[in-house]
């Protein structure tokens, strides 16, 4: 990895190819992904009861409970716009706090 690339890892351990982790790569390795971004398939990423997961380093951004119709909204979002996707988020990760 360079210094300016990113890497989205992506899990394909048995608990999230189960929910789907496959299609999720597979739906990431057919997207129109900006050149500095790298797709890795994984082995367990540790959060198995939330997946399938994907973690986008060195920035470290975790998104759970994907589908690969999630993927276009993430690459456009947040890869290309640079805004996460919030309802996807990893919660225990990136913890959303209400305020009244």
């Amino acid at each position: 990895m360079t210094p300016n690339q990113r890497q989205i890892l992506v899990c394909q351990y048995t608990t999230c190819l189960e929910r789907g982790g496959a299609e999720v790569l597979a739906a990431l390795q057919e997207a129109d992904l900006p050149e500095d971004v790298e797709i890795v398939p994984s082995g367990c990423l540790g959060q198995c009861n939330l997946g399938p997961n994907l973690r986008l380093i060195p920035e470290e951004t975790w998104y759970c409970r994907l589908q690969s119709n999630d993927i276009p909204q993430i690459v456009e979002q947040h890869l290309k716009g640079g805004q996460r996707v919030s309802d996807k988020l990893h919660p225990r990760i990136h913890f959303a706090f209400l305020t009244p």
